[in-house]
């Protein structure tokens, strides 16, 4: 399994939380075991492990004494799990998404995200790792909708219908930040619990020993990470226009000199 470097998940809480004035970064990101990807297709398996979790997979291959599950078509996006900590496998019979649940998802996640103070980036990746922007998606667990809220959660965070898109963006995205805090801006602790629960986290002081928690961390860390580097990469090219049309030269040069600090509020 890949190894988050943890430049890498530092860098990715830096970029992932935009504060008000008076937040603080208290603690940041340590370094996450097992890499892999997530991006969901419609046919698609539960794997049931034994503590109750579930990891959500495309296919599988039993290897000596683990079962290499892979959670898309790329290759090298898979989580060992060690065979006898798996109870069984359950189909996933979530309805597929159609066209008119996700034309305002942007919408809905640029909303929530500005209200709470996170980057879009961030509360999109949770969404990816969470049902592959399925609103109809359910877990083994009764976990409902784009974030995956519990029935309990969501009804604390006033949500009336985890299956309407816009309400379950709106109450995740407010639990998140919630987290967030709670953990003094540490997004690895934060993410850990919004999977596995703070009772957890406080237990272990970290990320609990679940391979499935320590698989979700570790992919939406990547997924964010991917998402800033092709932001980074593209930026040059847009400033360059921008310099040309707008700024003087000497403005726009030091705009885009890759000192420039994330947007916080």
């Amino acid at each position: 399994m890949r190894k988050v470097r943890p430049g890498k998940a530092a860098g990715a809480a830096r970029r992932a939380i935009r504060r008000s004035p008076r937040d603080r970064f208290l603690a940041l990101v340590v370094a996450v075991g097992m890499i892999c990807a997530a991006s969901f297709a419609s046919a698609a398996d539960f794997a049931i492990l034994n503590n109750g979790f579930s990891i959500r997979h495309e296919r599988r291959e039993v290897i000596g004494s683990v079962t290499r599950l892979y959670l898309n078509a790329d290759p090298d996006g898979y989580v060992d799990v060690p065979t006898g900590l798996i109870d069984r496998f359950e189909p996933d019979s979530s309805p597929a998404p159609t066209g008119s649940d996700t034309q305002t998802l942007p919408d809905a996640i640029n909303t929530a995200s500005e209200r709470y103070h996170l980057d879009p980036d961030l509360v999109n990746s949770v969404i990816h790792a969470e049902s592959g922007f399925n609103p109809h998606a359910v877990s083994p667990k009764g976990a409902q909708g784009l974030m995956q809220l519990m029935p309990q959660t969501a009804s604390r965070l006033g949500v009336a219908n985890a299956f309407d898109p816009g309400a379950n963006v709106e109450g995740g995205t407010r639990y998140l930040r919630e987290l967030l805090q709670r953990y003094n801006f540490d997004l690895i602790k934060a993410l850990a619990a919004y999977n596995a629960g703070p009772q957890r986290v406080d237990h272990y002081h970290g990320v609990p020993p679940y391979y499935e928690t320590q698989a979700y961390v570790a992919r939406i860390v990547r997924d964010f990470n991917r998402k800033k580097l092709a932001e980074r990469k593209a930026a040059p090219r847009h400033a360059v226009v921008k310099r040309a049309a707008l700024k003087p030269a000497s403005t726009a040069a030091s705009a885009t000199s890759g000192n420039a600090q994330p947007s916080v509020r």
